[in-house]
C-alpha cells in the first residue's frame, strides 16, 4: 500500500479525528438499530456524472449507503465484498451505493478507474449527508428497508461476504 500524499493523509486524519474513529477491523464492526421514532433523512446528491441521486426514488428497494473515502484503507478493503454483494441480490431488490466524502470528482473518478468500481458512487462534498447519517467514522453503512425508513447502521469495516452481514442483509430483503 501506498502511503496518500501529506495533504490528503492530513486531511484523512484531520477527518477521522474530527469524525471519530477512521475504521474497525472487520470482526469489529458494529451493527446498531437505527433509534426508534427518528426519522430518515433524505438523501439527494451528484452522481460522479452530475446527475441527481434521490434515496426516494429507490423505494420499494433495499439500500445500502455506505459512506466511504478513498483515503480510508478500511473503506477500500471493505468495497470488493460490497461489490459481490450487490451483483449477488440485484435480483432481490437490492441497491448498493457507494457516497463518497469531500473528495473532488477527480480524486474519485480516478479511484473508480483504478479499482473497477461499479457501484453507484455519490458525492457528498461538504460532508451535510454524512453528518445527517450519522456517519462519524468511516466506512459506515447505513441500511434503508423497501419502505424507504433507515433500519440500522454498520459502523467500521464489515464483511459483506459473511454470515453476519449477509443476515443483516436478508433481514431487509
Amino acid at each position: 500500500m501506498h502511503p496518500p500524499p501529506p495533504s490528503r493523509l492530513r486531511r484523512g486524519l484531520l477527518a477521522g479525528a474530527l469524525l471519530g474513529t477512521v475504521g474497525l477491523a472487520a470482526s469489529q464492526a458494529q451493527r446498531r438499530a437505527w433509534p426508534p421514532g427518528e426519522a430518515t433523512p433524505p438523501l439527494v446528491l451528484p452522481q460522479l456524472d452530475g446527475s441527481p441521486w434521490d434515496l426516494a426514488d429507490a423505494r420499494g428497494r433495499v439500500v445500502l449507503l455506505n459512506f466511504w473515502a478513498t483515503w480510508c484503507e478500511p473503506c477500500r478493503t471493505e468495497m470488493p465484498s460490497l461489490e459481490r454483494l450487490a451483483a449477488r441480490h440485484a435480483a432481490d431488490g437490492l441497491r448498493v451505493v457507494a457516497v463518497n466524502y469531500r473528495e473532488s470528482a477527480a480524486t474519485i473518478r480516478a479511484y473508480v478507474e483504478r479499482s473497477g468500481l461499479s457501484l453507484t458512487v455519490l458525492r457528498d462534498a461538504d460532508g451535510r449527508a454524512a453528518r445527517a447519517w450519522g456517519a462519524r467514522m468511516f466506512p459506515t453503512t447505513l441500511l434503508v428497508g423497501r419502505d424507504g425508513r433507515a433500519r440500522a447502521s454498520v459502523r467500521g469495516e464489515a464483511d459483506w461476504d459473511g454470515a453476519p452481514a449477509l443476515d443483516w442483509v436478508r433481514e431487509l430483503l
